[in-house]
């Protein structure tokens, strides 16, 4: 968004941009292209300075003295820098909501394009062409998929408000003891240099639903993608563990998908902009790295956990002499959903020497 500040520079229609995208940007923003950046900045009330850094957080390019800012734009600068006077947020924390929101809305604008929209515009008829297909596809779907991301934020942002206002205290609403686990795909590497793109594409599309599906339906909350990996999230280690061994035992059943494996650690947790970081969602990378495929490893604090719940026996003579004295007191021996096998102490680079456990199922366990 950088300018001169003169206010004033060549019209948008006259620098030979498609007639069409410049229609559908118009029906898309519902406003005509009318202020260059210094004017929409003026017209906002707000300093070109913390105008670029709004439009330069939300992922755009600066564009110059070109008149191609809306009357939309001018109300999103006056909201965030309304919201910045009024003490509700800081200038720091309005840049980031920038951001974040860029960031968001980008990929699922993205998506939106290469995977939906691109399938939908193919000409239905011989001699029609994609472009006279899209205007009439976008003005009807336009009014739905706003409403529907909408919801769908309100929904989000309950779950999120729900679980700050559960938190113990202010630390604990930054600095938070999670469960964190990445999945991460067998020999992707290899499999890029033997797959036609188009059939990697489907397989990425098709481990990353799936993962999806599987974190939300269990409780946890998917954090990111990158392609081979996913990184998710729970508040317990009992949901946590469901999950990976779920991922595994779904993977498993399928032919068209490499080996899975999983590593999990328990700790805190610092969240930033939806994403986490820290020492524990390290060392879950690292646990991913070194699990034996088709397999779940976690750290010792994870076993730990499980433990102090009621989730895995401490060991399995213990179970057995749980599961004995109870069968002598002619009572039911304890239910356990997972099974811990203690690994070889190996050291991690970067966090020391490490007790990983094997992670699995009881046969006698909960469902």
């Amino acid at each position: 968004m950088t300018v001169d500040d003169s206010g004033s520079g060549p019209d948008a229609t006259d620098s030979g941009e498609d007639p069409l995208a410049l229609r559908l940007e118009q029906l898309i923003l519902g406003a005509e292209r009318r202020y260059t950046p210094f004017q929409a900045a003026r017209s906002a009330g707000v300093s070109m300075e913390l105008a670029s850094r709004f439009w330069r957080a939300m992922g755009f390019a600066d564009i110059g003295q070109a008149k191609a800012l809306t009357e939309a734009d001018v109300l999103a600068l006056r909201r965030l820098a309304g919201l910045v006077e009024a003490g509700l947020l800081s200038e720091a924390m309005a840049v980031q909501v920038a951001r974040s929101t860029g960031q968001t809305t980008a990929r699922l604008a993205e998506w939106q394009i290469d995977s939906f929209l691109e399938g939908l515009t193919e000409p239905p008829e011989p001699g029609m062409t994609r472009t006279e297909v899209t205007y009439p596809l976008v003005e009807l779907l336009l009014p739905e998929l706003e409403e529907f991301l909408v919801y769908v934020w309100r929904r989000q942002l309950a779950a999120a408000t729900g679980r700050v206002v559960q938190a113990g205290d202010d630390e604990e609403m930054v600095d938070r003891r999670l469960a964190v686990g990445f999945a991460d795909l067998v020999g992707f590497t290899r499999l890029t240099r033997r797959m036609e793109e188009e059939e990697l594409g489907e397989l990425v599309e098709a481990f990353e639903t799936t993962a999806a599906d599987l974190v939300a339906a269990r409780g946890g909350r998917l954090i990111k993608t990158l392609g081979d990996e996913v990184l998710y999230a729970a508040d317990d280690a009992g949901t946590a563990a469901e999950i990976g061994l779920r991922l595994i035992e779904t993977m498993a059943n399928d032919e068209t998908m490499p080996e899975l494996r999983v590593g999990m650690a328990f700790g805190t947790v610092t969240t930033r902009m939806g994403d986490v970081f820290g020492t524990t969602v390290n060392l879950a990378s690292r646990l991913t790295s070194i699990a034996p495929k088709d397999a779940v490893l976690v750290d010792s604090a994870f076993a730990e956990e499980l433990i102090r719940t009621g989730e895995a026996p401490a060991s399995e003579a213990e179970a057995a002499e749980q599961a004995a004295a109870a069968e002598k007191e002619g009572e039911e021996p304890p239910a356990y959903r997972f099974a811990l096998q203690p690994m070889w102490q190996r050291p991690v680079r970067g966090l020391g020497v490490v007790e990983p456990w094997l992670l699995g199922r009881r046969e006698d366990g909960r469902s």
